[in-house]
């Protein structure tokens, strides 16, 4: 903790204090377990803190070198981690294979790549730090397994009732264990490599023992079920890596599911790179260039200034330069304050994103409201701002060194704004019918008004919803 005390007060710098504080306290009092992979959401919730100001003051500590970001593929199915990395870089594969699950799954951000955050060894040293110390049950909490499952605090005893034994087998090592089968399902797996067998178990009981040897050599997908009796089974296992294996024998059982089936929230990676705290500190560091990476579903948002070129000629070059940049000063600080991201301005048109279609709703709502402050002197009108909202799928890419997004929702997105005309917002239906905009329009006494519009480059019409 010698190197954090200095640290700490840089992070009270640029972070909420109060959240400071509490990770301060985590650093310091926090048993080990809790310190790696640490899910910020998590955090928040058990404390009563602002969520978005718990990331932002995770992603400092982050940069201030107080904890280590982990870029984790994950298995929707059991929560299993399926590969890890520094940096989203790291997610180059088009598939990630779950032995456990026998399934495959393709790297989508907002759906399985989690981020968390792991304290630095210079600051804390942890146990894992040296995973190949944990014992088995702390080696699937703390690595096996993401920080979307909720683990039981007796996940001992539960492992217990949900396998039939457990071995521990360093390098070169051999292990016999004598096993007594039910009629289940059995799968041998191995949270190190990964390597997974199935026993299928049925048929009439028998009374002599069988036999069978697996070994572990590297990771690999599951091998084709391998039938059994339920009955004694003599299985011989050897450890052909150079690290120790930690084999176990899961039971296909209502308590497994139920163990697997507890999930919370987790910082995705598609919220991350949505977060302007994120961007400003660590640009397109994150992203190769030929990364092409999928997003199910992403909000954008287009603004540009309506008349700005006569806006110039009315004020004066000086005047309307100042006008502009303090508005896009404003646009700025309410997108970050609706948990979005500014991804680039052009002219006087800004282009960002939000996780959810109601963030974006109501950053435009504020966006409105404050235009009305800003004056034109020649005519003593409040600024006049036209909105586009559109949300869909897309590719996070790289253009021009910077993290930017590519993809037919962008297009739209873009065309939904030309088409603004007035001071209603203009959104798509996917934009209003999102629940959480539904409720934010019917508090606001708003009423979207439908049109069938057509969009410059888009095949067919499309519905384009007036927020008045």
């Amino acid at each position: 903790m010698s190197e954090a005390k200095n640290l700490f007060p840089l992070l009270r710098q640029s972070a909420d204090p109060g959240i400071v504080g509490a990770i301060e306290k985590l650093v310091r009092d926090a048993p080990d377990r809790d310190l790696c992979r640490v899910n910020v959401l998590d955090f928040a919730a058990k404390r009563g803190l602002d969520e978005e100001k718990s990331i932002a003051a995770f992603l400092h500590a982050a940069r201030l070198g107080l904890f280590e970001l982990s870029w984790n593929v994950l298995c929707p199915s059991c929560a299993g981690v399926l590969d890890a990395g520094a940096t989203l870089r790291n997610v180059n594969r088009g598939e990630y294979h779950c032995a456990w699950c026998a399934a495959g799954y393709e790297p989508v951000l907002d759906e399985i790549v989690e981020v968390t955050f792991t304290v630095n060894r210079r600051v804390r040293r942890i146990a894992a730090h040296d995973p190949n110390e944990l014992p088995f049950t702390e080696y699937f909490r703390q690595v096996f397994w993401s920080s979307a499952i909720d683990l039981p605090e007796n996940l001992d005893q539960v492992i217990e009732e949900v396998t039939l034994d457990t071995v521990e087998l360093p390098p070169g090592e051999k292990a016999l264990l004598s096993l007594q089968l039910p009629a289940k399902l059995v799968m041998l797996l191995d949270p190190v490599t990964h390597m997974t067998q199935f026993l299928e178990v049925k048929g009439e009981p028998t009374r002599e023992r069988q036999s069978l040897s697996l070994f572990f050599d590297q990771i690999r997908p599951a091998a084709e079920m391998i039938e059994l009796s339920p009955g004694p089974l003599r299985l011989s296992l050897e450890n052909r890596t150079d690290t120790r294996v930690l084999p176990g024998l899961w039971v296909g059982t209502d308590r497994l599911g139920e163990l697997l089936s507890r999930r919370k929230p987790f910082l995705t990676a598609k919220r991350l790179l949505t977060n302007q705290v994120f961007r400003d500190l660590y640009g397109a560091d994150t992203i190769d260039v030929d990364q092409r990476l999928k997003i199910t579903s992403l909000t954008f948002l287009f603004t540009d200034l309506r008349g700005s070129t006569e806006l110039y000629e009315r004020v004066g070059d000086l005047v309307a330069f100042d006008l502009v940049r303090a508005h896009f000063e404003v646009l700025n600080d309410i997108i970050a304050a609706e948990a979005g991201a500014v991804v680039k301005t052009s002219g006087d048109a800004v282009m960002a994103t939000f996780s959810t279609p109601d963030r974006a709703v109501a950053a435009a709502l504020r966006m409105r409201d404050a235009m009305r402050d800003f004056k034109d002197a020649g005519t003593g009108d409040g600024l006049l701002l036209k909105i586009g909202i559109h949300e869909g799928p897309c590719l996070a890419v790289v253009l021009d060194k910077r993290q930017d997004y590519f993809g037919r929702t962008v297009n739209i997105a873009a065309r939904v704004q030309d088409l603004a005309d007035s001071r209603s917002i203009l959104a798509t239906g996917s934009v209003v019918k999102h629940p959480g905009s539904c409720k934010l329009l019917e508090t606001s006494g708003l009423e979207p008004v439908p049109h069938q519009r057509a969009l410059r480059g888009v095949a067919e019409e499309m519905a384009v919803y007036e927020i008045p």
